[in-house]
């Protein structure tokens, strides 16, 4: 028998159920049973913040998560309360998927004891509640995480005394009731007082109601709220109300005749948010149909300016649920209603989506992205629309390669399988491809198996994947090292984390990978970035 050293030769490598031999100390077991490289508390806050926890995952339940989450920021508050505020106001500022993690985080800010803390919540709140839809879920998370002190007294007559007193009275029309609260809850709960004629016409209205109703609005602050009284008295003038008094859906669909002529009139001057979530009753009503083109071509207008989707804080998790709602004619979502879906609708969906995250010129950079197409990101849900994670990947991904010439996408499990999407393919047609591949465990060091295996040259490895890798015999960190020691010593690693877990696929001793979370707009010029060193 002839005996060799072949066994010392080889690549380190080390099962991903165990941590990596001198490595123990940066690293932890996730929940999939896997050892990652930890994170520090900040990078936690931020996954936290973007993503939020409110929906359970495949590892975790939604308790579990949110009782993490509550201990991290907690924890951010103590170390530096001016930090964890500039977070919170990061997250919500058009970068997490919605308000409602950074509306939470507030409140535990708030909880703070030092009074950096207090002064650093008082300093973002009006930034962070900026409608009446979070005045109201603040004040619900507020009721059940610390009751109502001075400060938090404080905030609420703030924001019930905004002074521009028309811009106060269309948010008391427009969300009159949220989180079971309502104005009047609020007014009597913050005990305000009126410092105008308008803002005292406006509370005794808030509290009170009309009992009769005057001849003409009593001012220009009062005048939504004087049409508005009118349609309730007589639905008649339903019309009239969208067009002098600029109601929006939210005001007059309770008290008026929505007919498609009132639809009609209400689409012309509807919200970015409102228009996306309301296209199938656009559609179901005969306002958005095949031979409307000067309203298509309004609706391309609206939703394919970048000016207009960053204006309106339109996230692109927003439009890909729009686009999976509508598609599926009613099935989905929260509508009553079903509607067969326009194709042109539909191309304005996708173009729209394209053109909601950043991009550069191309930089000729060549790109594998690797997306996690395992049973625990069809699993997890991300969305009220039944977004899975492997779905946003699969957008995200190809967000990125639509930017670019040279790229791979292919999905990985304990496999590194050909998705068989290319930049030609819609977002929908990508969807469907992914969505088809959802199964087996997970090993993201597969994507480098596969590239060594080929002599593939590749620049920047990017990753879409929730970061539970447990089934590989080697951590993808060593394999990305026998990769740049095979193939191409410059490679660069990016993982987009995609779900609120405290671990790392990224050594954090090389200076050459990062980790990234979230589905932020800026994702792929950020990728682009790095790919050229900028």
């Amino acid at each position: 028998m002839k005996a060799n050293y072949t066994f010392f030769t080889k690549a380190n490598r080390t099962p991903q159920t165990q941590p990596i031999p001198g490595r123990q100390a940066d690293m932890i077991q996730g929940r999939s049973g896997g050892y990652q490289f930890k994170i520090d508390l900040w990078q936690q806050l931020r996954r936290c913040l973007l993503l939020g926890t409110a929906q359970g995952s495949f590892y975790a339940n939604k308790h579990e998560l949110t009782e993490e989450f509550v201990n991290v920021v907690t924890q951010a508050v103590v170390i530096d309360s001016a930090r964890t505020a500039q977070e919170i106001l990061y997250a919500s500022d058009g970068h997490a998927i919605n308000n409602s993690a950074p509306l939470f985080a507030l409140v535990l800010l708030s909880i703070g004891e030092t009074p950096a803390a207090k002064g650093a919540f008082q300093e973002i709140f009006l930034q962070v509640v900026r409608t009446g839809s979070h005045f109201y879920e603040w004040l619900n998370y507020t009721r059940s995480l610390r009751g109502f002190g001075k400060l938090i007294r404080a905030c609420g007559k703030t924001w019930l005394a905004n002074p521009d007193a028309r811009a106060l009275a269309y948010q008391l029309l427009k969300y009159q009731q949220r989180h079971g609260y309502t104005h009047r809850d609020a007014l009597r709960l913050f005990h305000v007082k009126p410092e105008t004629p308008d803002h005292q016409a406006l509370y005794q209205w808030a509290t009170q109601g009309w009992t009769s109703l005057p001849e003409a609005p009593p001012s220009e602050a009062m005048a939504q709220i004087w049409w508005y009284e009118r349609v309730k008295r007589d639905p008649s003038l339903t019309l009239e109300a969208i067009r002098q008094g600029r109601l929006t859906h939210e005001m007059i669909a309770p008290v008026g005749n929505m007919d498609r002529e009132a639809w009609q009139l209400l689409f012309k001057d509807m919200p970015m948010g409102a228009l996306l979530r309301n296209l199938g009753s656009l559609t179901h009503l005969g306002v958005l149909t095949f031979n409307r083109s000067k309203n298509l071509r309004y609706l391309a207008e609206r939703l394919q300016s970048k000016k207009n989707l960053r204006k309106a804080r339109i996230h692109p998790i927003d439009i890909l649920k729009a686009l999976k709602t509508y598609q599926s004619g009613g099935k989905l979502g929260r509508s009553q209603k079903t509607w067969q879906p326009i194709p042109r609708v539909l191309d304005i969906l996708e173009t729209a989506l394209e053109r909601s995250f950043d991009v550069v010129q191309p930089t000729g950079k060549t790109f594998l992205h690797a997306v996690d197409v395992s049973g625990s990101m069809s699993y997890y849900t991300v969305s009220s629309v039944g977004l899975t994670c492997c779905e946003i990947a699969t957008t995200l991904a190809l967000a990125t390669a639509k930017a670019e010439q040279n790229y791979i996408i292919r999905g990985f499990s304990t496999e590194f399988c050909d998705l068989k999407i290319t930049a030609r393919d819609s977002f929908s047609s990508a969807l469907a491809k992914a969505s088809n591949q959802n199964f087996g465990g997970t090993d993201a060091a597969v994507a480098y198996d596969w590239a060594i295996r080929h002599r593939v040259h590749v620049d920047v490895f990017c990753f879409w994947t929730d970061c539970e890798s447990w089934a590989g015999k080697a951590h993808p960190s060593q394999r990305l090292a026998d990769y740049r020691r095979r193939v191409n010593p410059q490679a660069k690693a990016i993982y987009v984390t995609l779900a609120p877990y405290k671990v790392s696929l990224v050594d954090p001793q090389d200076p050459d990978s990062w980790d990234f979370s979230g589905f932020d707009p800026a994702m792929p010029k950020a990728i682009q970035m790095i790919a050229a060193g900028t």
